[in-house]
């Protein structure tokens, strides 16, 4: 809603215009009136609406044509005087100032005129009769008034119409021709029906009622109020009310009898409560609220977002598959104005047999877009409602910013849920194939993708010591002379190579000796196609002695070429490092010289010896305290208990050891 309002008055000589202005400020009326009062600002405590209002008169006499384009072009609302008593400044409307107004401002956003008739203690007619018809011809015209600043009737009142017919008009919501809303307003208040239909059975039950009432109006509706607007609906329409409840039609109904009755501002506060502005467009500040993230930090969804797009989820899966067909994808996206998602989507993330983009996978789609584009994920939280179902100031408050990298280095340990990997390799080396057989595509399935329909990411979850966190694949464009900081912004690279191709290496050695080797980010050799036969590299080491002497991992194999789903290790082993990328600075593999280290291997490390250390300090500080007993049973007790910590140091390890 706007932060003030504007009034202009116009009007012929001695029609009263600076009579009625002076009339509102001293609640009487003058002795003498001057040829122009000065701009009168009223202060927002003392209005209707709560909105400071700046009244303006206007006078030939002393101003230019200029001063008054000024003026037009500054109103928020134009009020017309004439006198009621004299045709001439009534003909005047219509032959000189409504054509003047129109041609000072813009078709597309003409300001809102109010007629006035004022003097009208000098006649006992009313000038209606001849209003009406200029009523009709022009849109423009919000209402008249007949008053008397004489008389002070109906001046508050014609102050009150102006503000209304800026702060809540009706040019947007309805078409008095027609006697219907406009297809704008259709459209937002189905949108708001939609959003406020939390279980998507097209009807609007009692608590859902209350739920919207209380939402926009913050106070409830008395279940006899709830029957009574009920039973209006069922008096003048026979689908709208359904079930008990208040389907679309008996909602749009509702609005447009308000408007109808003259109470246009409770269908404009049930719009801007849902985040529209005066043109009926959601404002850029519901859509985009401000959020702050400093450099290397993430973005991630919280709980409660999770908790909403489950609500969300459930809400369309009809069918209750835990996937979404298309019809219901289209139904989850009838509030947005365009459709989000295309057909690379069901390429990014884990879909059904049939295609369809499966609960998990549609978790990832939200997890992707909020990790690479937080303001889009807050526009399509804004669409979906997230503020107003949660009651939260705006949709910020579903996003946690994590904390700095480098902190989360220091301290050796992470709360981020979400971590990326970047997929490098030459053309054809098998990167796209990395990507989808994350998703649990086989090379066979792969082969149905089409060309136009694939996705340069993927995303799904894996599992690191039981605690579920998302892996975001993105593949980069093999082009070694430019690499982008987005390009090598990760947790962890992966270095793709075609085993059955002579040449694929260099490109990896190239791009990890440009780019990685001095890099604290861990890097992995993909030996990609290890179903073929292994050819020599045309490159001077062989890709096994380029990992011994660049202390890194031997190079893993893959393939995607398997009757089943492809096997997933090698993606919890990337997530576990992305997770602790520290782990590379302790050698913990077999060969004794490699400086990568999974570490699941590290944290067993790390345990053994702590239980070994525990153990000795037991039996050292026993031995200690009871040097002075020689008895049997002092070694006997001391033997046991280093037994039992032996006992337990080993099936713990065990237990470990079988995890891996």
């Amino acid at each position: 809603m706007r932060k003030d309002v504007r009034i202009l008055l116009v009007g012929e000589p001695k029609v009263g215009k600076t009579s009625l202005i002076m009339s509102l400020v001293s609640e009487e009326f003058p002795d003498e009136v001057p040829l122009r009062a000065e701009e009168i600002t009223i202060p927002a405590d003392v209005t209707p609406e709560r909105v400071p209002t700046h009244i303006v008169d206007y006078s030939e006499a002393e101003q230019s044509d200029e001063q008054l384009y000024q003026e037009i072009s500054k109103a928020n609302v134009i009020c017309i005087v004439y006198s009621v008593n004299n045709k001439k400044s009534i003909e005047k409307v219509t032959s000189h100032w409504i054509p003047l107004i129109n041609d000072r401002t813009d078709k597309d956003s003409r300001v809102p005129l109010i007629l006035v008739g004022n003097k009208s203690d000098l006649v006992e007619h009313s000038s209606m009769e001849t209003i009406l018809p200029i009523m009709n011809q022009y849109q423009d015209i919000e209402t008249c008034v007949e008053c008397s600043a004489k008389n002070l009737k109906n001046i508050s009142e014609l102050f009150y119409y102006a503000q209304k017919a800026v702060l809540h008009p009706t040019g947007p919501l309805y078409c008095p021709e027609e006697k219907e809303l406009k297809p704008s307003c259709i459209k937002a208040l189905t949108r708001i029906f939609k959003v406020s239909d939390l279980d998507n059975d097209g009807i609007l039950n009692d608590n859902e009622l209350n739920f919207f009432q209380r939402t926009c109006f913050n106070t409830p509706l008395a279940p006899q109020a709830l029957e009574d607007v009920k039973n209006v609906v069922r008096r003048n329409m026979t689908d709208g009310v359904k079930d008990n409840g208040l389907t679309l039609k008996g909602f749009l109904f509702l609005h447009t009898l308000f408007i109808q009755r003259g109470r246009h501002e409770t269908t404009w506060t049930v719009l801007r409560r849902f985040g529209y502005d005066d043109d009926l467009e959601l404002t850029q500040e519901y859509l985009f609220p401000l959020i702050k993230i400093p450099a290397d930090c993430t973005t991630e969804l919280n709980h409660n977002a999770y908790l909403f797009l489950q609500s969300v989820f459930d809400k369309h899966d009809k069918d209750r598959d835990c996937a979404l067909s298309p019809d219901e994808v289209k139904d989850l996206f009838k509030v947005f104005p365009y459709m989000p998602w295309g057909p690379d989507v069901n390429n990014t993330v884990c879909t059904n047999e049939q295609g369809w983009i499966t609960y998990q996978g549609y978790l990832s789609q939200w997890t992707l877009t909020t990790y690479l584009d937080v303001q889009r994920s807050l526009e399509y939280l804004g669409y979906l409602g997230y503020s107003i179902i949660y009651e939260q100031e705006s949709q910020a408050a579903a996003i946690t910013v994590t904390r700095n990298k480098r902190i989360d280095l220091q301290k050796k340990q992470t709360q981020r849920s979400v971590f990326r990997c970047n997929v490098l390799g030459a053309r054809g080396s098998g990167k796209s194939g990395f990507l989808q057989a994350f998703l649990g595509r086989n090379l066979q399935r792969q082969r149905r993708i089409r060309e136009d329909h694939k996705s340069f990411y993927a995303i799904s979850t894996t599992y690191v010591y039981g605690q579920e966190k998302y892996l975001l694949l993105h593949e980069v464009m093999p082009d070694f002379d430019f690499l982008s900081e987005a390009d090598l912004a990760c947790d962890v690279v992966c270095l793709v190579y075609d085993i059955n191709n002579p040449r694929s290496f260099e490109y990896c050695a190239k791009v990890y000796k440009q780019y990685f080797i001095d890099s604290k980010t861990p890097c992995v050799l993909i030996a990609a196609k290890s179903d073929l036969h292994e050819v020599r590299q045309h490159y001077s080491l062989t890709p096994h002695e380029f990992c011994r002497k660049h202390k890194l991992h031997p190079p893993q194999p893959f393939t995607c070429n398997s009757t089943d789903a492809p096997n997933k290790d090698i993606y919890t082993r990337l997530t576990t490092m992305a997770m602790y990328p520290h782990a590379r600075l302790r050698c913990m593999c077999s060969c004794n010289r490699c400086t990568y280290c999974l570490c699941q291997n590290l944290l067993r490390s790390e345990l053994l010896r702590s239980l070994k250390a525990q153990l000795r300090r037991v039996v050292f500080n026993r031995h200690m305290a009871q040097a002075d007993l020689k008895n049997s049973t002092f070694w006997l007790r001391a033997s046991v208990g280093a037994t039992v910590f032996a006992v337990l140091g080993f099936a713990m390890y065990r237990a470990l050891l079988k995890q891996r």
